[in-house]
């Protein structure tokens, strides 16, 4: 029996529409709040007298609770439901942003950070497990992708509007304004999106943690899959932690703002992130996704160049890449899981922003002591094995619980 046939919505449909309007609104925010500090960590470092691997505590530590959350949303959302969890989230995610904006110095600002991280984690997974449950399968790359882009559109505002407010005013302004916007996007969210349909289902007749967690660690695929985001989401964060220290010495002396306007680049995830999600629909995920990660690599080679128009275009490249090979891959996640999908997409990110907190963090130390070149060392060793990972998926054999035989990806 197809998608369709199951009641699941497909695209073009007012409730498709209704989903990812809500879920554009879900990923800005959570990302505008997670992300905002990235670029203030130079400003951190000079307010609070840090170093760059300490400063990248801000942001490290907000993605590392949020990774131990993710891993338990997936049970919270069944006991009080997918919709309350995720509302709940951005509405608690904004208001410790507007808290944080007060912090007196640094231990205090890093203690609110790491709150925030707890409470964002009630909305990526359960989001990713939404769109997996709703969504019919021919539909569900362009409506991840979808998600991913509106994500990606958060982390660039929220880098931009940080990084230019704080130039003219202060760093706590900034955060404070983006704090505020997480409240509007929490009452857009809510009042847009239809209560979850097919979830309620699996949360009566789902298997528990222990043995959703060895059904997914079983598959040939999924610990594979869940290997990917650590190491993409480790390089990607770690790239903009530190490109922006470089840009702001000299030889290139840029202001904040102008660092602050490189996650403009995002624009280009945006739109990576759902092109290749039409494409995986389209050509299959095995086949599309290793070419993704070859950009990326090329991209963070062309930042070894010195001159300010070829790291701006190594930086664009490997955001393109990033963000159309964790379109393919998170949407691979929602295809090959079987119930409970919840505890797959929040494993899937637990990688994620571990990745991001333990690689982010890492590549402090080897900027601190080894520079550009050092950095793009260690990331490209990285990516490197991103790439054999991927190669290796392309033999993958179906997962025959989750084919849907008139599903024209379900080979993929």
């Amino acid at each position: 029996m197809n998608g369709a046939a199951q009641g699941r919505i497909a695209a073009g449909s007012p409730e498709f529409r209704r989903i990812n309007r809500a879920m554009a609104f879900g990923g800005f925010s959570v990302f505008a709040l997670l992300y905002c500090v990235q670029p203030l960590m130079p400003l951190l470092a000079r307010d609070f007298s840090l170093t760059p691997a300490q400063s990248s505590l801000a942001l490290s530590v907000s993605t590392a609770t949020l990774a131990v959350a993710l891993l338990a949303s997936g049970s919270v959302a069944d006991r009080i439901g997918r919709k309350q969890l995720m509302v709940a989230s951005m509405v608690g995610g904004a208001l410790l942003t507007l808290l944080s904006s007060f912090a007196v110095d640094y231990t205090q600002l890093v203690g609110v950070r790491v709150l925030l991280g707890f409470v964002l984690g009630g909305l990526p997974a359960v989001a990713m497990a939404y769109l997996s449950d709703e969504i019919e399968g021919g539909s569900l790359g362009l409506s991840m992708g979808m998600y991913i882009s509106g994500s990606a559109f958060g982390g660039m505002s929220g880098r931009v509007l940080s990084s230019v407010i704080s130039d003219f005013v202060s760093w706590r302004v900034a955060v404070g304004m983006l704090g505020a916007a997480g409240l509007y996007a929490a009452w857009e969210f809510s009042r847009s999106l239809p209560p979850s349909r097919h979830g309620a289902t699996k949360r009566v007749h789902g298997p528990g943690f222990l043995d959703g967690l060895r059904i997914h660690l079983r598959d040939q695929g999924l610990p594979w899959l869940f290997v990917l985001p650590f190491l993409l989401m480790g390089c990607f964060v770690s790239l903009y932690n530190y490109i922006s220290y470089r840009m702001l010495a000299p030889p290139f002396n840029l202001s904040q703002s102008a660092v602050g306007a490189v996650s403009l680049l995002y624009l280009l995830g945006m739109f990576s992130s759902m092109w290749a999600g039409k494409l995986a629909d389209r050509l299959g995920r095995r086949n599309v996704l290793w070419l993704f990660m070859a950009v990326m690599i090329a991209g963070l080679l062309v930042t070894l160049h010195e001159s300010v128009f070829a790291i701006v275009l190594g930086v664009g490249l490997a955001t393109f890449g990033f963000f159309a090979a964790h379109s393919v891959a998170s949407s691979w996640v929602g295809r090959r899981a079987r119930p409970p999908q919840a505890l797959a997409s929040g494993i899937y990110l637990f990688c994620y922003y571990v990745g991001s907190s333990v690689v982010g963090w890492f590549t402090g130390y080897v900027w601190e002591h080894w520079g550009w070149s050092g950095v793009v060392a260690v990331l490209g060793a990285l990516l490197g094995v991103a790439l054999a990972i991927a190669l290796r998926l392309r033999s993958l054999a179906p997962a025959s619980s989750v084919v849907d035989s008139r599903d024209p990806g379900h080979l993929r």
